[in-house]
Formats: C-alpha cells, structure tokens, sequence
C-alpha cells in the first residue's frame, strides 16, 4: 500500500474514533445531566460542529502548505496546540463545564487516554517508514505510550475498585503532561533549524505535512486536555458542589 494512503487512513481513523468517542461520551454525560433539553441540544451540536470544523481546517492549512512554511521558529504547528490550550481552560472553567465534569465518571477521562497507544503505534510505523526520526517513538526518547498503557489499571484501581488512593490519578496526569511536553521538545529539536539538537535522518519536519498534521494539531492537544480536564475533576472532587448557571 501507498505510504500516504496508509498513514492517511491510519491517522483519519484515528482521530475520527476519538472524535466519535468524544461526542458520544458528550451525549450520555448532558443527558444525565440537570441542563434543560434545549441547552443540552446547544452543547452538542456546537462542539459536534466546532470539532468537525478544526479538523477540517487543519487538513485544508497543511494541505496547501501553511504549516511547513514560514519561519522554522516558532513553528507555525505550535498554534494549533496553543489555541486548544486557550479553548480547553475556559471550558474546564465555565460553569458549564465545571457543572459537566461533575457529572462526568472520572474514569472515563483517564481510561480515554488508551488512544495514545494507537498513536504511539502510528508514530513507530513512520520511523519504520523513515518518516520520522527514532527519537520520536518509545524505540528512542518517547515515553508517551506507557501513559496510554497505564489509562486502564489507573482509572479502574482509583475509581472502580478504589484500591489506589486518588493522589495516583493526579500524578498520573502530571506524568502524561510531562510525556507531552518531552515529545513537544524532542520533535522541536529534531527540526533543521538552528537549535537542532538531534542530527539524525530524517527530521521531523514532516510532522507539519498531512496527513501528520493530526498528530501535533489534533491528537497531541486533545491529550492535554483531557489531562488538563481530569485535574479540573480532582480538584472538584474536593470542594463542594456550589455551581450556578448564569
């Protein structure tokens, strides 16, 4: 099979099945929810809309090249990251959000960061390929694919069994942030610029082509904020349920 066409449709599955997964999820956790019907049907469709949307615009930029030109730094990828970074906090923060991630089964948060494994498959398929230099994989400095390992015993020992005590599921999200933030940093040094600090080939600049795209864009922010929304949860946990919709 065609190189493109088998990274194409590995990396559109799977960000469509997290996409679906996440809806889906969405759906069962408004329906449980005190919201009226008519602002659960608001909150779905416009994060349905919105996501389909981003993803969208991310493959059109880097299909016509916005991502791969430019100045090599800041790379134009790290965008996308940021303004996931903006839109998840203000969730994490909104009443609506705060009053949802209540309601949410916490190890529903955690069990959902098992997509990385696929992800970290994904990525040792393009070094296999020689698309991405072995750095970038859990052959070389990635360790990303022991927090997808670690979503289920985590999330069911903490919050199913509740064997482990919930201090583990902070540290868990800290540990996979920090995973995040060492891939971030790897991938940036791998690139042909000035501050190149891994001189193998090839490089990694091909993160910024798609069908990889997804990969920094989409997948990688979609990470962190399920960490970051795991650790609004705990936090939540701890005070108590004074939540009012304006």
């Amino acid at each position: 099979m065609d190189q493109q066409l088998l990274f194409t449709l590995l990396l559109s599955f799977c960000s469509l099945g997290c996409y679906v997964i996440l809806l889906r999820g969405l759906q069962i956790v408004l329906r449980t929810s005190v919201l009226d019907k008519q602002k659960q049907r608001t909150v779905f469709s416009r994060t349905a809309v919105l996501l389909a949307v981003w993803l969208l615009l991310i493959a059109g930029l880097s299909l016509a090249g916005f991502f791969s030109s430019g100045s090599p730094l800041p790379p134009r990828v790290a965008f996308p990251m940021l303004i996931s970074l903006i839109v998840v906090l203000w969730v994490a923060f909104s009443p609506t959000g705060t009053l949802l991630l209540r309601e949410l089964p916490p190890h529903w948060l955690i069990y959902f960061q098992s997509f990385r494994i696929v992800v970290e498959i994904i990525i040792w398929l393009t070094v296999l390929y020689k698309i991405f230099p072995v750095q970038l994989s859990f052959e070389g400095r990635n360790v990303d694919v022991l927090v997808g390992l670690l979503a289920f015993p985590v999330g069911y020992y903490s919050f199913i069994k509740k064997a482990w005590p919930s201090i583990v599921v902070l540290l868990y999200n800290i540990f996979g942030l920090l995973s995040l933030i060492n891939v971030v940093a790897v991938t940036v040094l791998s690139l042909p610029t000035p501050i190149r600090l891994f001189h193998n080939q090839p490089d990694s600049s091909m993160m910024s082509h798609f069908p990889f795209i997804f990969i920094p864009s989409f997948l990688a922010p979609l990470a962190i904020s399920v960490h970051i929304l795991s650790i609004r949860q705990w936090v939540l946990a701890r005070q108590p349920r004074a939540v009012r919709l304006t």
